[in-house]
């Protein structure tokens, strides 16, 4: 019988390296490929974070790059193709482009089990591949099951099911409120995330068990595994436990989240990029770029050459980088950064806040 093939996207950020990590140390009986996107974008902490992975690890990382027979950088091809119109929010041709589509060329009509590093503490989903082939896992959450997995084996069309493969698992007392809570509908004031959330209260290996019964019914990937590890993983891991698992592995934290002091009139502030992904990424803050400015002048300088304000393509919607690097601009971004996170309460640090700060963007680019 043919098995899934299960991978990890390595983007450089901290979130895919301790996850690498993780199942490296956890689950060493899973053969993991790993690969990663390159756009040529990259900071160069990127690089130096993915070379230490690999020497740790001890597997070498398969390198995938949109229009890999051009001459220039993958980026530069394809905002050519573009005519110079900048990604955005709104138009996110960058990641469809140079992560998405190399990554779906990458694995074909293979099943796959692909991994994805969100944590415990965050409320996202992620990139969810539109192919067929394709199911996510995640290992740092108490639910390692996909959002769309979990509509489908808790609807109210599956509770006999649901209830005929409870038969099938050994969970002693819990029997009798695991198949109370099983064979309760869905309704107004019981939703999917209620009821989700008590049947894992009740016991998440359990749950597990009953779940993966379930995908002996489907044509999900792991439906063609004879058993999978992380059915008895019961962790929780949240941003302290990332940071602790790059240190203790001498990974290392990406040196772009080291935080930098600066000086105001009204005080003492530090800054920090709060992702990876390319340097000149449209999802960084203003005091992101600020630093980029500060700490990597040259390639502060080499995105506004990507500029052209004329035609309204720039990399902020209602401000370009030129008028974004004006010293009274810098003066009011760093003192509006201060007073934010002073009137919120809220740690001035960007590392201790990157739950915040990564509440938008795109997982294929910044776990």
């Amino acid at each position: 019988m043919n098995k899934a093939r299960h991978v990890l996207g390595i983007s450089g950020g901290k979130d895919s390296a301790a996850l690498a990590i993780y199942l490296f140390q956890k689950y060493p009986q899973l053969q993991v490929d790993y690969y990663t996107c390159d756009t040529g974008k990259e900071m160069d902490e990127t690089y130096e974070l993915l070379d230490r992975l690999e020497s740790y690890l001890g597997k070498k990382f398969t390198v995938l790059k949109a229009a890999e027979n051009s001459p220039e950088a993958s980026f530069d091809h394809f905002l050519k193709m573009y005519g110079g119109y900048l990604p955005s929010s709104n138009a996110r041709w960058c990641t469809k482009k140079l992560k998405l589509e190399p990554f779906e060329k990458y694995i074909g009509n293979d099943p796959v089990i692909s991994y994805v590093g969100i944590r415990a503490d965050e409320d996202r989903e992620g990139y969810i591949s539109h192919k067929q082939t394709v199911q996510s896992i995640f290992p740092f959450r108490k639910n390692i099951w996909s959002e769309e997995l979990m509509t489908k084996f808790l609807s109210n069309a599956n509770l006999d099911l649901a209830q005929s493969l409870l038969s099938e698992v050994s969970i002693g007392r819990k029997r009798a409120p695991f198949e109370r809570l099983l064979v309760k509908r869905l309704e107004s004031g019981f939703n999917q995330k209620a009821k989700l959330e008590q049947l894992l209260n009740l016991g998440v290996k359990d749950f597990n068990q009953l779940v993966f019964r379930f995908l002996k019914t489907t044509s999900y990937p792991l439906s063609l595994e004879e058993d999978f590890p992380l059915l008895e993983n019961e962790e929780e891991l949240i941003l302290k436990d990332i940071y602790g698992l790059l240190t203790s592995s001498g990974v290392g934290i990406p040196a772009y989240y080291n935080k930098v002091t600066f000086e105001t009139e009204i005080g003492q502030g530090q800054y920090a990029r709060s992702r990876s992904g390319c340097f000149f990424c449209f999802f960084q803050q203003k005091i992101e770029w600020v630093w980029l400015l500060e700490q990597h002048t040259q390639r502060f300088l080499k995105a506004m050459e990507y500029e052209d304000e004329k035609a309204g393509f720039t990399w902020n919607q209602n401000e370009s980088l030129r008028e974004l690097m004006q010293p009274e601009r810098i003066k009011a971004i760093k003192e509006e950064y201060i007073s934010r996170r002073t009137d919120n309460k809220q740690s001035p640090y960007l590392l201790d806040i990157l739950g915040d700060e990564e509440s938008e963007g795109c997982a294929a680019c910044f776990i």
